[in-house]
C-alpha cells in the first residue's frame, strides 16, 4: 500500500510500485488519512480488542481455570494478541485519533448487541451472525 505525501516524488513512487509487482504483490494506493482509517478499522481495532480480551481474562479471580477452558474460539479471535507488544503499542499510538474513531463506532455495536442480549432478541442476533458469516473474509 503506497501512501504518497504532498512531496513524494512521482518518478520514486512508479519505481517503489514496479518493485512491488515485481515481487507479486498487488499495490494500492491510498491517501495517508484514508490509509489510517482503513487500517484503525481492520487490523488495529482487532489487535486491540485481542489484547484486552486476554488482559481481561488474564484479571479475572479464575483466570487459571478460563484459560485452561479456552478452546478454538479463544485462541482464533486472541491469537494476534501474541504479536510484538511494543510494536502494536507504537502503531496504536501512532494512529490513535483514526483508532479512538473506530473505538467509538465499535462501541456503539456493541451497545446494540447489548441491546440484542437484554431484550433476548434471537432474531437480531442470528441476522447479525448470518450477516457477519456472509461477509467473513477467509484468511
Amino acid at each position: 500500500m503506497l501512501t504518497p505525501l504532498e512531496g513524494s516524488r512521482p518518478g520514486a513512487l512508479s519505481l517503489v510500485r514496479a518493485a512491488w509487482i515485481a515481487c507479486g504483490a498487488e499495490v494500492f494506493e491510498l491517501q495517508p488519512e484514508d490509509h489510517d482509517a482503513v487500517l484503525a478499522a481492520v487490523s488495529h481495532l482487532p489487535h486491540l480488542l485481542a489484547y484486552a480480551l486476554v488482559d481481561h481474562v488474564a484479571r479475572h479471580k479464575d483466570a487459571k481455570q478460563l484459560f485452561a477452558y479456552a478452546a478454538g474460539g479463544f485462541r482464533d479471535f486472541t491469537r494476534i494478541a501474541s504479536s510484538h507488544p511494543e510494536m502494536w503499542r507504537d502503531i496504536c499510538l501512532a494512529n490513535r485519533k483514526a483508532l479512538i474513531a473506530e473505538l467509538d463506532r465499535y462501541e456503539g455495536e456493541l451497545e446494540h448487541v447489548r441491546s440484542m442480549l437484554e431484550l433476548g432478541d434471537g432474531k437480531a442476533l442470528e441476522a447479525l451472525f448470518f450477516g457477519g458469516a456472509r461477509r467473513a473474509q477467509p484468511c
